[in-house]
């Protein structure tokens, strides 16, 4: 079925997830996944942060460029950070959308080349992992966790289910 004509220029941008400390999540996203921050935009009780996956030659952008392409593109994760909760000893951490309460949004995923290496890698780094390719029986993907307990599945580019 092909989509209404005046869809043809819609595309899928980006999602958003709330983050307790922007310089951990940051980190975690573009040391451990390899995410290049597009933009960070600062607003007076919260800051957005813009990441996505570049070619080579996007990454020699100047940072003007690289925000111009923020949403000029598809496969975008922003995250949004409330300020203060970095610091509030009393602050639990946001739904993962995984458990009750607050059940419905699922994960993130990124596809790799290679499901064990990439996971030998993240257990190198000490990442935490919600689900190992060797365990359940969907044994050809991963569930890794983010700072703030977010889900990312790691999936092979080509994957049969």
């Amino acid at each position: 079925m092909s989509r209404p004509a005046e869809t043809a220029s819609f595309c899928f941008n980006h999602t958003m997830i709330r983050v307790k400390d922007p310089q951990v999540s940051v980190k975690f996203y573009t040391e451990i996944l390899g995410f290049s921050l597009l933009s960070r935009k600062d607003f007076s009780d919260f800051s957005l942060y813009f990441l996505a996956y570049l070619t080579p030659e996007q990454e020699s952008l100047t940072a003007a460029q690289k925000e111009n392409l923020r949403f000029a593109r598809e496969g975008v994760l922003e995250l949004t950070h409330n300020h203060g909760t970095e610091t509030d000893a009393e602050f639990k951490g946001y739904a993962n959308g995984n458990t009750e309460p607050g059940k419905g949004f699922g994960h993130i995923a990124i596809t790799v080349d290679d499901v064990e290496k990439a996971c030998e890698r993240f257990e190198a780094l000490n990442v935490n992992f919600k689900k190992r390719p060797s365990d359940g029986t969907m044994r050809h993907i991963a569930f890794i966790l983010d700072p703030d307990g977010y889900w990312i599945e790691i999936v092979p580019k080509v994957l049969t289910l």
